[in-house]
């Protein structure tokens, strides 16, 4: 072992002086090395073994070369020094592989030591806000901590001042009580001394005794009273009570006498109203046999039934006159002139007799549409002066009266045809000339005689509602049409709306004659129907009577019904006035624009 502690390789009974003097190495790199490296090789006497990293130092490739001259020339020892060669480069072979297996884990460690280094500055960076952060709140709580501290101490200022002056209170109360205590201890003490030596204090304590029970029975005796008469209304209220009932009492008979006067009253009145009523009822004008006049009539029964259909008396007087006008005037040759006077008008204006033409109603109502179409293409002047010119103009001068005589005469006893009985109202004046609108108002008034003039014209308005201009023609058929969702055209609605309304107010007026009866008979009805309607037939008349009553025509005597079931049931059928209504603006009344 050398002096430094490490083991010889070295022989230990190998002298210094066995190393060969003046031999020339065989390589010149021998010659180049440092002073120290040779003084190291030639003293191998006191050679020591060096650490690893100068044995890996020494090893190097001059060393090397020296060690192999070494083996070489000293063949005693070189087995051994081979050995020892082996043995060292074996170990510099480990040594290097090591070094080779431990670059990655180099490498490595550097990286994990980045890495940690990063993740050691994130965690101060995140430790540094908490840091921050747990600073601010400490200062927050710290300031929290001061404010509560002063709030404390204000509060505690606050208690300790009202404690104190509730001690205070307190004090004072008690010194009042103690003075007041002295008071009445000094009063009792006068009073004691002032009371008279004669008084004797248990004939007192006796007395008090005595009036306490007197005042428990009168307490006894107080509570019986009110258990006993509590509800005993006294005789002041009674009284008065009493005479306010006999008051009512009385008045209330003399109400009872006086609602049995007026009951009896009313329903004596009831039986004259029922009575009157039923002489109404019963006192018409009786009707007249109109199936006599089929035997006079040109036609028969066959053609009076067909005239005769669905009219009223009036109707029917006005048409028997004309059939009798109409035969008297067939067979008159001559009518007498009505003079040249200025009351006279300009057609009738003729002396002496004039010729009848004779023609029949057709011709009449042909002749009447050809003048009257001549009038609406834009002549001024009057009708009666337009309506001599065009006979004149037509038939000639001659023959112009004859067919104006004529003409009148049909027009005049003609009421029921509605051309000649229009035509024959403006031409005597009696209506004005309509207007643009005259064919279709005409047509209409022809339609529904019992319409009002406002209703009528309600209709001609709708029927123009879809047209482009005010031509007199109207397409008929276009008025009955209906669009793609089945809704009918505004004429249609406005008929139909009319029909509604007019047989509202016709019910209307039935009830207003019924009066206020809540039930009604079949007699009261009728007579209801005749009040309102004078010109309804009989055969109409038990229509709507078979329909208020649900019988047939033929069953009669019914039992009275509710005058409201009445009107309902009349209400779902079909119930129209009869006769044209009496209020203006009917088209009887009808005047032109």
């Amino acid at each position: 072992m050398g002096a430094a502690g490490y083991w010889s390789t070295w022989p230990a009974y190998a002298a210094g002086q066995t190393v060969l003097r003046n031999h020339k190495p065989c390589s010149p790199v021998l010659l180049a090395k440092p002073q120290g490296a040779r003084n190291r090789v030639w003293k191998l006497g006191t050679y020591r073994a060096e650490p690893l990293p100068a044995l890996l130092s020494f090893l190097s490739q001059p060393y090397r070369e020296i060690f192999e001259f070494f083996i070489d020339n000293f063949k005693t020892y070189k087995p051994l020094l081979s050995a020892i060669k082996k043995e060292y480069e074996a170990t510099l072979a480990h040594q290097e592989e090591m070094i080779r297996a431990l670059e990655p884990l180099k490498v490595m460690v550097a990286t994990v030591s980045e890495e940690c280094t990063q993740q050691i500055l994130a965690l101060q960076e995140k430790e540094k806000v908490e840091i921050n952060t747990l600073k601010q709140e400490k200062l927050h709580l710290l300031k929290l901590i001061d404010s509560m501290k002063e709030e404390n101490c204000s509060l505690q200022t606050q208690v300790n001042k009202r404690l104190q002056m509730s001690v205070a209170e307190e004090y004072t109360r008690y010194l009042e009580e103690c003075s007041a205590r002295k008071l009445l201890l000094a009063k009792l003490n006068e009073r004691q001394n002032e009371q008279p030596e004669g008084e004797d204090v248990v004939m007192l304590t006796l007395a008090l005794k005595m009036a306490r029970q007197d005042l428990t029975k009168a307490q006894v005796e107080l509570n019986a009273m009110i258990a006993e008469y509590g509800d005993v209304v006294p005789r002041r209220d009674f009284e008065s009570l009493e005479k306010k009932y006999s008051d009512l009492l009385q008045e209330t008979e003399t109400l009872r006498k006086d609602f049995d006067q007026l009951h009896e009253e009313y329903g004596t009145l009831l039986e004259v109203h029922r009575e009157t009523a039923e002489d109404r009822g019963g006192s018409h004008t009786p009707r007249p046999n109109w199936a006599k006049c089929s035997e006079v009539i040109r036609g028969g029964e066959e053609r009076w039934g067909r005239l005769a259909k669905g009219k009223s008396s009036n109707q029917l007087v006005d048409v028997l006159l004309e059939e009798i006008g109409t035969r008297v005037l067939k067979e008159m040759n001559a009518f007498h002139g009505w003079g040249k006077g200025d009351k006279v008008p300009v057609y009738l204006r003729h002396e002496g007799e004039v010729k009848n033409k004779k023609p029949t109603k057709k011709d009449v109502v042909n002749i009447l549409k050809d003048i009257w179409k001549e009038k609406m293409t834009g002549e001024q002047s009057s009708l009666p002066e337009f309506f001599l010119s065009y006979l004149q103009k037509k038939y000639g001068d001659a023959s112009a009266v004859e067919w104006s005589y004529t003409l009148y005469e049909y027009m005049r006893l003609c009421p029921s045809n509605h051309v000649m009985s229009s035509f024959y109202e403006i031409l005597t004046g009696k209506v004005g000339i309509p207007g643009p609108c005259a064919a279709p108002l005409m047509a209409l008034i022809e339609a529904f005689p019992l319409k009002r003039r406002d209703a009528i014209q309600e209709l001609v308005d709708a029927s123009r509602f879809s047209l482009d201009s005010d031509d007199d023609l109207i397409d008929y058929r276009s008025l009955f049409k209906e669009d793609e969702e089945g809704n009918p055209e505004p004429f249609v609605a406005k008929l139909r709306s009319q029909y509604v309304s007019e047989k509202q107010e016709y019910l209307q007026e039935l009830k207003n004659s019924l009066g206020d009866v809540t039930e009604v008979n079949a007699d009261d009805l009728k007579a209801a129907f005749c009040r309102i309607d004078p010109e309804i037939n009989d055969q109409t008349l038990d229509a709507y009577i078979s329909l208020a009553y649900q019988v047939r025509e033929e069953q009669s005597d019914q039992e009275a019904v509710p005058v409201d079931t009445v009107l309902e049931r009349l209400r779902v059928g079909d119930v129209r006035r009869v006769r044209p209504s009496t209020r203006k603006g009917s088209t009887t009344d009808l005047e032109g624009d």
